[in-house]
């Protein structure tokens, strides 16, 4: 590997002057050579040579911490491994590598498999992956929890789909994993089902404290999950229906006229409805009462009694796709209760608005059975809200009441997106409008105050909500710092957890983790085989934020002059 030697150095502003006693020190960290890769470990040194570098510098005035100390953010790292990780930004930083990353890789692999796998675990595999297996992660959460970091483990094997255009780049701070898998067979999914139940064993062996993530796609046929949305959907468009005034609940009055005019069964089916709909006889009902009583699965009685066929009717699961569906809820549920039974909390993924109804409907369920105030002190299942979107505020607003209501502990991650460009193509293509935001700063903002608002829930109402900063955007994580100051939460309150891809962004992850904020690193594992579609996408992202910022790799260069004493 050309950046592995030391000629690379001159590729870095002063480097070029790289005395006789720099060479010495750069010997002395013991820089391996390719065919000392031939483990798919990651490059951690031995826990007893990683120093924790102090600093008066690395917190800013008020608790925030210093994020342009280079040393709290890489000092901890060996030599090889800031070599490496200037080295991976920077091949990053080369469009036409990137574009074809998957074509070299299929194209050389077969030939050289040895040869190939290896030069890819030494780089980007080493870099933005754990290891190959759950045994080969202790030493990556070990060298992480040294620092005051735990671990968000996910096995990030994934289907590549046929049609990704390598050009298309995500909206900045994409800090969404966006696995993909394609459906195959419901026994594909119960094989998901252990590949999932072993990462969480895995957190529990490895990470205590930490995570592990899940992606319901991977558990059902998407098809499925499309249509279950579009029946929540219209379940939704029903209550609008109902609400004639528009005032946001339903009367009575509204509801007895309305079925009356849509359904032909008003005389036998209203005595019964309407206890249901309203059981504590309080007049009206609000969307949150009506999608608590009104659930997919009841709109085939409901549908039989329309007087004509509408959308309600043509979003009406059958009866084997209800029984699909509640394969997917068991699949679900296994994995959940393994979770809550070894104390490992799951981060359920973010998807596409086609299937995100259907997602939440899951998760809420979820939230309502292993999140009970009653019965948890701290929250297992935690939602993933997409800050990209239009209606990621109100939606988390709704969901804030929902565990109110519900006697259950919110808990979500906040992230801003990972669909942007197929979202945006699909509501052309279709004539409807794009659900996302129509500029990066209203994305910004929404994050913002989306984060801050489910902060204030918390820290107002004495709840034990938490929330994660799932960003790797500087100005986000100190904002939100911020107003953990101005509410009084302590950073060890378990409120508030800070979340960056590894390989992505040390200079938050390592410095909130020193200052003792509740600092994660997302680690994805998997044969280097399998994860090639998730290193070709990090290759990606970089790719355009090496365009754009470029802070990371200025700061990793910054630390490797300060080691070899290079001003």
């Amino acid at each position: 590997f050309f950046f592995l030697d030391l000629t690379f150095l001159k590729m870095l502003p002063g480097m070029s002057r790289v005395t006789a006693n720099s060479r010495q020190l750069l010997q002395r960290q013991s820089i391996p050579s390719v065919h000392r890769f031939k483990s798919s470990v990651p490059l951690y040194k031995d826990l007893q040579h990683v120093r924790i570098l102090s600093s008066d510098t690395s917190m800013q005035a008020g608790g925030i911490p210093n994020f342009d100390d280079s040393t709290s953010g890489y000092g901890s790292k060996s030599m090889p491994e800031l070599l490496r990780a200037y080295g991976v930004f920077r091949l990053s930083s080369f469009p036409p590598l990137v574009r074809n990353s998957g074509k070299l890789y299929d194209t050389f692999r077969p030939l050289a498999p040895t040869l190939v796998d290896s030069i890819v675990k030494a780089s980007f595999f080493g870099h933005f992956c754990g290891g190959e297996t759950t045994s080969q992660l202790k030493p990556c959460i070990e060298m992480l929890n040294a620092s005051g970091i735990n671990g968000i483990l996910d096995y990030a094997a994934e289907n590549a789909p046929d049609d990704v255009d390598p050009e298309v780049t995500m909206q900045e701070d994409e800090n969404q994993p966006a696995r993909t898998y394609d459906y195959v067979s419901e026994k594909q999914c119960d094989h998901h089902v252990e590949v999932f139940k072993n990462c969480v064993m895995a957190v529990k062996d490895v990470s205590p404290r930490g995570f592990a993530a899940l992606k319901l796609t991977a558990l059902g046929n998407p098809a499925l999950l499309e249509r279950l949305s579009n029946a929540i959907l219209e379940t939704r468009r029903l209550f609008e229906n109902f609400d004639v005034d528009g005032d946001g609940v339903v009367t009575v009055e509204e509801f007895k006229q309305t079925y009356t005019e849509m359904f032909i069964d008003a005389d036998t089916k209203l005595p019964e409805l309407l206890p249901r709909l309203d059981p504590n006889s309080t007049g009206v009902v609000d969307y949150i009462e009506w999608s608590t009583l009104l659930q997919p699965r009841d709109l085939p009685r409901l549908v039989a009694g329309c007087r004509e066929v509408g959308p309600l009717s043509k979003a009406c699961p059958t009866e084997e796709e209800l029984g699909l569906m509640e394969a997917m809820k068991g699949r679900l549920w296994e994995i959940a209760t393994l979770a809550s039974d070894n104390k490992v909390r799951l981060l359920i993924d973010a998807e596409q608005t086609y299937y995100q109804p259907a997602i939440d409907n899951y998760v809420l369920s979820l939230q309502k059975q292993f999140n009970a105030a009653k019965d948890y002190d701290e929250p297992i299942i935690f939602n993933t809200y997409q800050c990209y979107l239009k209606d990621a505020k109100d939606r988390v607003a709704t969901d804030l009441d929902r565990a109110h209501r519900g006697g259950y502990h919110f808990a979500a991650k906040f992230v801003r997106g990972a669909y942007m460009i197929a979202e945006r193509e699909r509501a052309e293509a279709l004539g409807y409008e794009s659900p996302i935001h129509d500029t990066l700063e209203d994305t910004h903002r929404c994050y913002n105050e989306t984060a801050e608002m489910a902060l204030r829930d918390r820290a107002e109402k004495g709840t034990k909500g938490e929330i994660m900063i799932a960003s790797h955007n500087r100005q986000s994580v100190e904002q939100i710092i911020e107003r953990m100051i101005e509410l009084d939460i302590k950073p060890d309150s378990g409120a508030l957890h800070f979340a960056q891809l590894l390989g992505m962004r040390d200079d938050l992850s390592f410095s909130l983790g020193k200052a003792g904020y509740n600092a994660y690193k997302y680690v994805p594992y998997g044969l280097v085989s399998e994860v090639m579609p998730y290193l070709i996408r990090r290759a990606q992202e970089n790719s355009d934020i090496t365009k754009g910022m470029g802070e990371e790799l200025q700061m990793i260069g910054q630390e490797i002059r300060r080691r070899v004493g290079i001003a």
